[in-house]
């Protein structure tokens, strides 16, 4: 990390403003603030890092506001916490709004600070504090905040702050905004400001789902033939996986992990993720927990033509465990598709899946009968798992030969360079081929997808996650989209700057694939020359440089490595960096989009 400004120092009382600022946010614990520098809360900066020492919170010296707010985001998943991401006034408040957006998505708890004014407009500087200034500036993102706020008085901030706070943190989570005048920041310190007891704010107790609820659901559970979980968002509490385990094993229930946290093993006999059309069809009971998309989860798309249609039988009934619908709002669609469920349930899965499971467990008694279909299940579910696993395994290998690096590949042999290590797997999948090799055993190891699926969030987001795991010692892995990163390249100088040790291995398809894909589909059905699908898509004419980009950010790079035998010595040089010196590190790999 880079020099602090100043040693940790004995409290000292607030003489201005801004200073109350970075006493609650020494109160509540925040790490880190990361932004890119701003006029407007100059306050803000000058008492981070003279009145607070630059510690807790420390600077993030970020090149843009998407980063700021992304590697916020980021730490919010790993470390399961807020951090604050500091923006200036309605500039800087447009740049950091996607990232805003993902984390809203991804239901992150992140603060967004901000600063605007001077609201007087007395004390506005000619021109560039007028166009600055917005009435009122929390309209800019009102509509993916759960909440924002702009207080007027410096009485009014320790309040401000401390609800902010509690709201972000309160399930569902997602971020918050608060807008700071320049003048409250600015202006002396008249009378002291009291900072409350922090403990005496904290987020409510989790949500218990209802009793008759979950009674009708462990019934159908059960007494199911062939019952299924899908699971998405739980794990973002790291107690749930166990509780999902537990549920899973005395029911002999596969289960789909979605992947927008890390919520079930890979390497659970009962983990079919990847393979489970067959299981979707056949299932008479689905439990969901915390899927933001029902029936996304239970359908099938054509890509030519959007036309959806159902796996699931009619009849399956379907119990879902969330709170999705505490957290609505109707700017933008991510309220999905309203899915028929026979069992709805709001509540906090971290204490419903525990109390579900000792229903049925009650349900199932000393019932001999009832055991042994359960066990048949058991050994079924093992049998296509272990199948499956075999099967990926030997896939990726046999791709050792091929002339160019495949997706299978790379997942491969990055899981080979990492396998003797404490890892965490920040961003990526390499096309979900991560998943299907990689030994997910622990909570927290793989933090997800960005959520609003905005291009740019991986690199920040991946620093994010990194600074939660500096005292963990645990080697933190982003799989790095090529196009991502060419949205904020910068973030790489923000890496170097603070010294993050952090493995980026660059999934280079030279082309923003996702695009090409859907000009692939159209062309095919209109029946025109898929060759052109690259326009506009393809960066390759020049091809970028990554390793060029990252040295000149001031990382450590490697490649672009183009053949499979180069790519582990490559990686292995790489991983040396990161854990010995503990510096970022870059490996640019040319692979297939597939």
């Amino acid at each position: 990390m880079a020099k602090r400004a100043a040693a940790r120092t004995e409290k000292k009382q607030a003489e201005y403003g801004s200073d109350v600022i970075v006493d609650l946010m020494k109160a509540f614990d925040i790490e880190y603030a990361a932004f890119n520098p701003g006029a407007t809360f100059r306050g803000i900066h000058d008492s981070i890092v003279n009145y607070g020492g630059n510690y807790k919170p420390e600077v993030i010296f970020c090149c843009h506001e998407e980063i700021s707010v992304a590697l916020a985001h980021g730490y919010a998943k790993a470390k399961g916490k807020p951090m604050v991401a500091i923006v200036h006034n309605i500039v800087g408040l447009q740049h950091a709004s996607m990232a805003i957006f993902n984390a809203w998505c991804d239901r992150a708890p992140i603060m967004v600070l901000g600063g605007t004014g001077p609201m007087n407009t007395k004390r506005r500087r000619p021109r560039i504090d007028w166009i600055h200034t917005a009435l009122v500036q929390g309209n800019q993102v009102r509509d993916y905040v759960k909440w924002d706020d702009q207080p007027y008085h410096l009485a009014s901030v320790p309040e401000s702050f401390i609800r902010g706070y509690r709201i972000a943190t309160t399930e569902p989570m997602a971020p918050v905004y608060i807008n700071y005048d320049a003048d409250i920041q600015e202006d002396p310190v008249q009378e002291p400001i009291e900072i409350p007891d922090a403990s005496r704010f904290a987020p409510p107790a989790p949500t218990q789902a209802n009793p008759e609820a979950l009674s009708r659901a462990a019934e159908l559970l059960v007494g199911a033939q062939s019952p299924l979980i899908i699971a998405d968002l739980l794990g973002r509490n790291a107690k749930s996986v166990a509780g999902l385990i537990e549920l899973a094993e005395l029911l002999a229930i596969p289960v789909i992990d979605k992947g927008s946290r890390f919520n079930f093993p890979t390497t659970h006999p009962l983990d079919v993720t990847g393979g489970a059309q067959e299981l979707l069809a056949r299932a008479d009971v689905l439990l969901a927990l915390d899927v933001l998309d029902i029936y996304g989860s239970l359908t099938r798309v054509s890509k030519r033509t959007r036309a959806c249609e159902y796996v699931s039988q009619p009849s399956v009934k379907i119990i879902h465990i969330s709170m999705n619908d505490m957290l609505v709002r109707s700017w933008a669609g991510d309220v999905q598709v309203l899915q028929p469920v026979d069992v709805p349930i709001s509540a906090d899965t971290s204490v419903a899946v525990p109390e579900l499971t000792r229903i049925c467990r009650e349900l199932i008694g000393a019932g001999s009968a009832r055991k042994s279909a359960i066990e048949a299940r058991s050994g079924e579910i093992k049998k296509r798992h272990e199948a499956m696993r075999s099967k990926w395994v030997d896939e990726a290998r046999t791709h050792a030969d091929r002339k160019d690096i495949s997706t299978a590949f790379l997942a491969y042999e990055v899981g080979e360079a990492i396998k003797r290590e404490e890892w965490v797997l920040v961003n990526g999948t390499s096309n979900g081929w991560a998943r299907k090799l990689w030994n997910f055993s622990e909570p927290g190891q793989f933090l997800g997808t960005s959520g609003g699926a905005g291009v740019g969030y991986g690199m920040s987001a991946s620093i994010g996650a990194a600074l939660a795991h500096l005292d963990t010692g645990r080697l933190c892995v982003d799989i790095q989209a090529d196009g991502d990163l060419l949205m904020t390249s910068s973030a790489l100088w923000t890496a170097a700057h603070h010294k993050i040790p952090l493995l980026i291995v660059m999934h280079n398809n030279q082309s923003f694939y996702n695009s090409e894909e859907h000009g692939i589909e159209v062309a095919e059905f209109r029946k025109r020359p898929v060759e052109n699908a690259g326009i506009g898509t393809h960066v390759d004419d020049p091809a970028v440089n990554f390793c060029k980009v990252a040295e000149g950010f001031g990382v450590h790079s490697e490649g672009p490595i183009q053949r499979p035998a180069d790519l582990g010595p490559a990686l292995e040089r790489a991983l040396k960096v990161v854990k010995e010196k503990k510096l970022p590190a870059l490996v640019d790999v040319v692979a297939e989009a597939r």
